[in-house]
């Protein structure tokens, strides 16, 4: 048996960055995003977000991959958010994510950033957000633009 931890903070969004994520929807919608990855045997150590986004603190298990988890936990969320009607129309989430590495020493920083999202947007736009993240990790080159 192997012995593995490996930390990923996952960032992803509303279908066109929609504010839809109101604070009484957005924390039944973690909840449920809790639970069914505890039934798929999906580790989230931290999860919050804001109006459009979701952050996600995840350890990769064995056998485990970024787009299985990301499939699993953005799909069936989005199946159980049209079943029960939070929306008039079709609710989906944006196909694109963002995911990088945590080392072990910054785990509780990463924690403490999903921790505080909703004082974090009052000082800067989801946009500026992802800006940074793709500046900081260097995916400035895939994005067009």
């Amino acid at each position: 048996m192997g012995y593995i931890k490996i930390w990923v903070h996952l960032v992803w969004s509303t279908k066109n960055r929609q504010p839809l994520l109101a604070t009484d929807i957005r924390k039944q919608v973690f909840d449920h995003i809790r639970e069914n990855a505890i039934n798929k045997d999906i580790y989230i150590d931290f999860i919050n977000g804001y109006n459009e986004h979701v952050h996600c603190l995840i350890s990769l298990g064995s056998g485990q991959n970024i787009d299985n988890i990301l499939m699993l936990l953005k799909g069936e969320s989005s199946h159980w958010i049209n079943k029960n009607k939070f929306f008039k129309k079709k609710f989906e989430w944006q196909d694109e994510y963002f995911a990088v590495s945590v080392s072990e020493s910054a785990v509780n920083r990463v924690r403490n950033y999903i921790k505080n999202q909703e004082e974090h947007h009052r000082k800067r736009s989801f946009q500026e957000e992802f800006n940074e993240f793709m500046r900081k990790y260097g995916f400035e080159k895939f994005v067009s633009g």
